[in-house]
Order: structure tokens, then C-alpha cells, then sequence
């Protein structure tokens, strides 16, 4: 009977409106899939608080490692009350996204379901 490979499943949590934050987390999530390359591995990216702000279409960087990202699988959400908030129309939001009600109920279904989390 072959052995059962392990499933690993991680969410990254940025909620500063901080550019050297941000970058790090774009950085660690690259720095996980590629280590782990050969792992049974998911990963998000939830996004909440006053980083919502980053990361809308017009913003080149973020957009561009967003993309990446949503390339190579990574489920990247945004927290609808802080685009309430901050009122940003979703339409000017990266558009490899999900939209979810609170980003703080994500995190705590996550968790509650094993996903390591990781705060850059």
C-alpha cells in the first residue's frame, strides 16, 4: 500500500498598507512554492485591513505579482468590508481575486481547518 503524501495548506495574512510588507509576503509565498515544489501544497494570500488599498489595478507592481501568483495557483482574497471601508469600486481591484464577505472569518475557518497561517 503506497504511503499517503501530505497535504500542506497555508494562508498568508497581510493587512498593512505597507509596500516593504507586501512585497514580503509576495516574496515568502514565491520562496514556499519553490521549496516545496514537489509538496502536495495550496496556498492563499488573504488580504484585509488598510493593505486593500495596494491592491488595485492601477497599482503595476502589485498587479503584476498578483498575476504571478494567481498562475501558479495561489487563491488570492480580498476582504469585501474593507473595500467597503476604504470605498474602492471592485472593479478597480487586481482581477485574479475572490471577493469574500470578512476577510477575519476566512482566517478563522482556516484555522479552524488546520491552514498554517503566516503574518509577514
Amino acid at each position: 500500500m503506497a504511503e499517503e503524501k501530505k497535504k500542506y495548506q497555508v494562508i498568508f495574512h497581510v493587512d498593512d498598507f505597507d509596500e516593504k510588507r507586501i512585497t514580503l509576503a509576495f516574496n515568502n509565498i514565491v520562496n514556499l512554492m519553490d521549496d516545496m515544489r514537489y509538496e502536495e501544497l495550496e496556498v492563499e494570500l488573504l488580504v484585509n485591513g488598510p493593505a486593500i488599498q495596494a491592491f488595485r489595478k492601477d497599482n503595476q507592481l502589485v498587479a503584476e505579482r498578483v498575476r504571478q501568483l494567481a498562475a501558479r495557483g495561489v487563491n488570492v482574497m480580498l476582504c469585501r468590508n474593507a473595500i467597503h471601508l476604504y470605498e474602492i469600486p471592485e472593479e478597480e481591484l487586481v482581477e485574479e481575486r475572490q471577493i469574500v464577505p470578512a476577510g477575519v472569518s476566512e482566517l478563522v475557518r482556516r484555522q479552524a481547518e488546520g491552514w498554517a497561517y503566516i503574518r509577514p
